[in-house]
């Protein structure tokens, strides 16, 4: 539809006011504060021009020319980058309690139950109560020290299978890899499933590796949408859509593994005792004395940390 002339004249009037005050509001802003250096900035991108697949090493590149304390702007966001041991201490320690924050990303939203996880909840009670069952309950040393046995196991494990692989062509890396992720699974749900013979009704053997793969991917991408909130709901890049849909089998298989932990402790009764970080989690979500209550959303997200 076309619009009538009279107006035409008065909509050119207020598009050229609200540039103006924009151009007013961010030169303020400038004199405001004295920032770092840094690259000059695009309209609506920012610096998003110079960071590339791998943020960390563009974000380095650019300390090498603009020094220890830099100034970016990631879409509508400004952002300040420390990259030297002393800028490091300054943020996490010096003003650990005015930076503990992350950004809410849509990582955080959607791979982990919304924020409920360790990583990417906000400073509060809920993070204060989290920290403390990591440091008391589920990473105490008595708590690794007792774990000692599936270490020592698993390691046997793969000597046996290089053993078996040697006079072929292997890739290390792979081996190595299994070991890892086989130790964490036995710790934290109980039994290994990265394995031929590791399947259960909730997942396969593929699907498992794709998932570890695809989560550890999608929480160190750079989304569009995170810096530029207008744009989100387009999902340029399809990071969401990815996103939506390993968060939706991860829960499938996450839901199996409590199915199977709380019918144990349902079959034991008193008798029951934790064997795995599963466990004490359950355990400590019973607990009507939490300053905030776990729901089974939180249990999922911390199991997946």
């Amino acid at each position: 539809m076309e619009l009538p002339a009279a107006w035409v004249p008065f909509l050119a009037v207020v598009l050229a006011t609200v540039l103006f005050l924009a151009n007013i509001v961010r030169r303020a802003g400038r004199h405001a504060y004295r920032l770092p250096p840094g690259p000059k900035a695009w309209p609506i991108i920012g610096n998003l021009n110079l960071i590339g697949m791998l943020p960390h090493r563009s974000i380095h590149g650019l300390s090498k020319s603009y020094g220890p304390l830099m100034y970016l702007r990631f879409g509508s966001f400004p952002v300040v980058v420390g990259s030297s041991v002393e800028m490091a201490k300054f943020f996490l320690k010096t003003h650990d309690t005015v930076f503990l924050d992350r950004p809410k990303t849509a990582a955080g939203k959607y791979t982990t139950y919304n924020y409920s996880d360790i990583v990417w909840s906000p400073y509060g009670d809920y993070w204060r109560q989290a920290r403390k069952m990591c440091r008391t309950e589920l990473f105490s040393a008595k708590r690794l020290e007792s774990y000692e046995y599936i270490r020592n196991e698993e390691m046997r494990a793969l000597l046996r299978d290089l053993h078996e692989a040697s006079g072929r062509v292997l890739v290390l890396k792979d081996y190595l890899s299994a070991l890892n992720l086989n130790v964490i699974t036995r710790m934290v749900l109980g039994k290994k499933y990265l394995h031929k013979e590791a399947t259960t009704a909730a997942t396969t053997l593929e699907e498992w590796k794709w998932m570890f793969d695809e989560l550890f991917l999608l929480n160190g991408v750079l989304n569009i949408g995170d810096s530029i909130p207008w744009l989100d709901w387009m999902d340029l890049q399809g990071y969401i859509k990815r996103m939506k849909k390993v968060s939706k089998m991860f829960d499938g298989f996450l839901e199996h593994v409590l199915d199977e932990h709380n019918g144990r402790r349902l079959l034991e009764g008193e008798s029951f005792v934790a064997k795995d970080m599963v466990d004490v989690l359950l355990e400590i979500a019973s607990d009507p004395n939490l300053d905030v209550q776990i729901g089974r959303d939180g249990i999922k997200a911390f199991i997946q940390s």
